[in-house]
């Protein structure tokens, strides 16, 4: 069951369009499914919330999307920022989607651009909104950037909770590699492990989630208490993750960045 994480900066009603309303915290997500040649394929819209006040849910997003959508309503400094994100992300195809403000008017020469200069001259650049259809055939034809199963499992948790009769569930994108039911994992940094009971992917019960899936794991013979936001789920032993108390980094200046660190 493939599933397409879209990073959506837009607005709520173009999202609705697309897709329908599902889990909101500080992203909200849309969801739209369909079966073509005899598989389920998923469009899942993340759009960040309180963005440009805050640049962390954006950040999120980008970090498990493989392709986005931005909806341009004027152009201004905040423009420009989402373009500079999504470019340095390395979210190589998506859409820009012109749709100005009531009474207002963007010119799309001045967005070809600025996208050129971000490095999104590969996206595809709409003057006017077209309908929802066209859209999502748009992003099904981009089923190719879903990613597989390569790497070894890795899921940063982002909830967890008891649910009556389950036990014991985490929720978070699956990062790399795997997971299957039955399954041995460990949570990190506490080291300590548990089986996997069930899996769901978009509230449908399956037997393996792969990298770019939002999962819900149940999981037994594990305590509450060793999962919390942002501890990692991995296969027992896969040395997935090391301790590192030390790191060396290289860093790529955006394009418009003119200082030096």
């Amino acid at each position: 069951m493939p599933v397409l994480n879209i990073a959506f900066v837009g607005s709520e009603n173009l999202a609705r369009s697309i897709a329908k309303k599902g889990d909101v915290r500080d992203i909200e997500s849309y969801v739209f499914k369909e079966e073509r040649n005899g598989v389920t394929q998923i469009i899942s819209l993340l759009r960040p919330l309180k963005h440009p006040e805050k640049i962390r849910p954006l950040l999120s997003v980008l970090n498990v999307a493989k392709v986005g959508i931005i909806e341009v309503s004027k152009v201004d400094a905040s423009l420009g920022e989402i373009c500079v994100s999504f470019g340095c992300a390395g979210i190589k195809k998506g859409l820009i989607i012109i749709n100005p403000e009531s009474g207002g008017w963007v010119d799309p020469e001045q967005v070809k651009m600025i996208i050129h200069q971000s490095g999104l001259k590969d996206w595809d650049l709409f003057e006017t909104v077209p309908d929802e259809h066209e859209i999502r055939e748009k992003l099904f034809s981009l089923m190719e950037y879903t990613k597989g199963n390569e790497g070894s499992l890795i899921i940063p948790v982002d909830q967890h909770f008891n649910v009556k009769g389950v036990g014991l569930v985490a929720i978070g994108y699956v990062q790399s590699g795997s997971v299957s039911k039955h399954d041995t994992i460990q949570v990190l940094p506490a080291e300590e492990n548990g089986i996997v009971r069930s899996l769901q992917v978009m509230d449908d019960d399956v037997e393996i989630a792969v990298s770019g899936d939002r999962v819900g794991l149940a999981i037994r013979n594990l305590r509450e208490e060793t999962l919390h936001r942002g501890c990692m789920v991995t296969h027992l032993d896969s040395g997935a993750l090391i301790k590192n108390t030390e790191s060396t980094f290289e860093i790529n200046k955006a394009p418009f960045q003119k200082r030096e660190l």
